[in-house]
């Protein structure tokens, strides 16, 4: 009996840590920053909430007097974000699959990963461009920034849309590490146009999907048509 137990004791000592729940398919969301929708980089958690970003992603929150967490929307006290070293450790020590080429890769290196891999910017670069479901009837103000066309960043290419900048950056910037302002975001009423993108191609290719203006002028027909519908209804009965 104790050698039976000595040989499990054995055999437990040279199974690998387990992962998380999910498994390998749900790995890379589970340490996914909710702001910039990449796998973590220098996490740092909110002391009050314990919410997890990017240290680069929550920098915006904190130089706000009163700041809000950007999930939860709780105040908290910027004094007390701290390093997530919990989660660094996990990101050095969990395997994901890359959702282009399927490679399994350390999810602390994903992110340098997926700069390189032919088959994540080919998907991104063939994703088809947005379509409102109803057209907007708002009035476009004549004085407002220029928002449908954009110039490259890197060689200053102009009247690009945003699926257009795609593209170009993918087919003719791929390897220019350069930090870059992003054309699309300093446009935008919170825009930032001093703010440079660590890896900007990243930051293009998945954080800008749709239009600002178009999604706003939607949002706000949509609010118009509920609206009028309820009062249809309030005045029938």
């Amino acid at each position: 009996m104790a050698m039976f137990r000595s040989l499990v004791a054995s055999a437990q000592q040279r199974q690998p840590p387990a992962g998380p729940a999910g498994g390998d398919s749900g790995l890379e969301a589970q340490y996914t920053c909710p702001i910039c929708l990449e796998v973590y980089h220098r996490p740092v958690a909110i002391g009050s909430c314990g919410h997890t970003f990017c240290g680069e992603c929550l920098q915006p929150c904190l130089q706000v007097p009163s700041p809000l967490c950007p999930l939860c929307r709780l105040p908290f006290d910027p004094k007390k974000v701290d390093k997530a070293t919990h989660v660094e450790k996990q990101l050095s020590s969990y395997k994901a699959p890359c959702r282009g080429c399927n490679k399994k890769v350390t999810l602390a290196k994903m992110r340098v990963h997926i700069s390189s891999c032919l088959k994540v910017q080919e998907q991104m670069a063939n994703c088809p461009k947005f379509v409102p479901v109803v057209p907007t009837s708002q009035p476009i103000p004549s004085n407002i920034p220029n928002r449908s066309t954009f110039a490259c960043p890197y060689c200053g290419a102009r009247n690009l849309d945003q699926q257009e900048l795609v593209k170009h950056c993918v087919e003719s910037h791929r390897s220019d590490p350069n930090r870059e302002v992003c054309p699309i975001c300093s446009a935008m009423p919170w825009g930032d146009p001093s703010y440079k993108s660590a890896n900007f191609l990243q930051h293009l290719l998945h954080r800008h999907k749709f239009s600002y203006d178009t999604f706003v002028d939607y949002s706000i027909d949509e609010e118009a048509a509920f609206q009028a519908a309820l009062a249809l209804s309030l005045s029938e009965n």
